[in-house]
C-alpha cells in the first residue's frame, strides 16, 4: 500500500521484491500494526516523509534474504522491525547512548519504507528477535506501542500512582506492565468511552474515568499517549507535587497556556522521542515474563485505508494489524 499524497488514500500496487543491500535482510511481512503515528504520517501531520512511501513500523516476519555482511540473523529467523531503522553510530547522541535523537536517524514507514507490504528490508543491526510467546498479529503492536510506551513507563522513575492518558494500543500494554511492576493504573479514556473504561479495568486499572476527571488520589506521574495538548495541564493538575508528566506521542496538537502554579513544586514535564535499541532489550526480555497480552483487529493489508479510518475515528480496542 503505497502513499503518494499526504490527506490521501493509500494506493494498492505491484512492486518489485526489494533487494536487501549489504547489513540488510529481506523480510516476508506477516504481520504489520497500525500506528498512531502512521495516521500521523498519511494525514500530513508529519513534514517530510519519503514519497512515495510504503507506511508502517510495527513489523513481524520471517527473513527470507540475507544481503552482503549480513549475519546477525539466518534465513527462517523471526524477527520484529521497529519505528527507528538506521542511525549514523557517530554522532555524540549516538556515542553517548541516545541514538534516538540522532540528526541523522531514518524511521521505518517515514523516511524508509515500511511494512505495508508483503516484503520490506531492514538494516539487521535495528531488527529484533522475537520470542516465540505470542503470533505474529499479536507481536506486531509491541514494535512501537509497547516500545516507545515501554520508553514512557521509564521516564517515570518508581512512581507507584500513574495516570495513562488515552487508552488505546500503547496504553493497554503498558497498563499490564505497570501492573506486573506493583503500580496502581489510573485510565483516563475519551469522554463517555465506557467501553474503554471497562477494558482498562480488565486490564488491571483501578479507576477509570474521562480525561477531564479528578482521579481519586493524587497521581504522582502521568503519560500522555493521546495526541492532544489540551491534556498537558489537566495531567499537571492531577500529579502531586514532584510528580512527573510524559508526553508519549511524536506528534501533539498545541499545548494551552497553563498557570504556572501547576508546574510549580518540582513537577516535570517530558516528551520521548522514538526509541533506542536498548528499549528494545530491556522490553523483549520482560514482556514474555509478564506475561503482556495484546489485543489486536486484524485487517486484510488491502483494507488498509479503512484501518487508519478506524483508528482515526477511535473505533478500535487495542491495536489494529494487517495481515498480508
Amino acid at each position: 500500500m503505497l502513499l503518494e499524497t499526504p490527506r490521501q488514500p493509500l494506493r494498492p500496487v505491484d512492486r518489485p521484491v526489494p533487494k536487501p543491500a549489504a547489513a540488510q535482510v529481506l523480510v516476508k511481512v506477516a504481520a504489520c500494526a497500525v500506528c498512531r503515528t502512521d495516521l500521523h504520517v498519511v494525514d500530513g501531520e508529519l513534514p517530510g516523509p519519503k514519497l512515495p512511501l510504503v507506511p508502517g513500523h510495527e513489523i513481524v516476519g520471517r527473513i527470507v534474504e540475507t544481503g552482503r555482511g549480513a549475519q546477525r540473523f539466518k534465513v527462517g529467523d523471526r524477527v520484529g522491525i521497529p519505528w527507528l531503522g538506521w542511525t549514523c553510530g557517530d554522532c555524540g547522541f549516538c556515542r553517548s547512548g541516545r541514538e534516538n535523537l540522532c540528526d541523522r536517524a531514518r524511521f521505518t514507514g517515514y523516511t524508509l519504507d515500511g511494512g505495508y507490504a508483503e516484503f520490506t528490508v531492514a538494516d539487521e543491526r535495528f531488527c529484533f528477535p522475537i520470542p516465540n510467546s505470542c503470533s505474529d498479529a499479536e507481536a506486531a503492536p509491541l514494535l512501537c506501542a509497547g516500545l516507545i510506551g515501554y520508553r514512557s513507563l521509564v521516564k517515570t522513575g518508581d512512581a507507584k500512582r500513574l495516570g495513562l492518558y488515552g487508552f488505546g494500543a500503547a496504553a493497554h500494554i503498558i497498563a499490564q506492565v505497570a501492573k506486573f511492576q506493583g503500580r496502581e493504573v489510573y485510565a483516563f479514556t475519551r469522554r463517555g468511552d465506557v467501553a474503554a473504561q471497562q477494558f482498562a479495568k480488565s486490564l488491571g486499572a483501578v479507576w477509570a474515568g474521562d480525561s477531564e476527571s479528578s482521579p481519586p488520589a493524587e497521581l504522582e506521574a502521568a503519560i500522555i499517549f493521546a495526541p492532544v495538548g489540551g491534556l498537558v495541564p489537566l495531567a499537571l493538575r492531577a500529579v502531586a507535587k514532584g510528580g512527573t508528566v510524559v508526553c508519549g506521542g511524536i506528534h501533539m496538537s498545541d499545548i494551552p497556556a497553563f498557570p504556572y502554579d501547576l508546574l510549580w513544586q518540582e513537577r516535570t514535564l517530558c516528551s520521548v522521542a522514538n526509541l533506542t535499541r536498548r528499549d528494545g532489550e530491556e522490553f523483549f526480555a520482560l514482556a514474555p515474563g509478564i506475561p503482556v497480552r495484546t489485543t489486536v483487529q486484524t485487517f486484510p493489508l488491502a483494507e488498509a485505508n479503512e484501518a487508519l479510518a478506524r483508528l482515526r475515528a477511535g473505533q478500535l480496542q487495542g491495536a489494529a494489524v494487517l495481515v498480508p
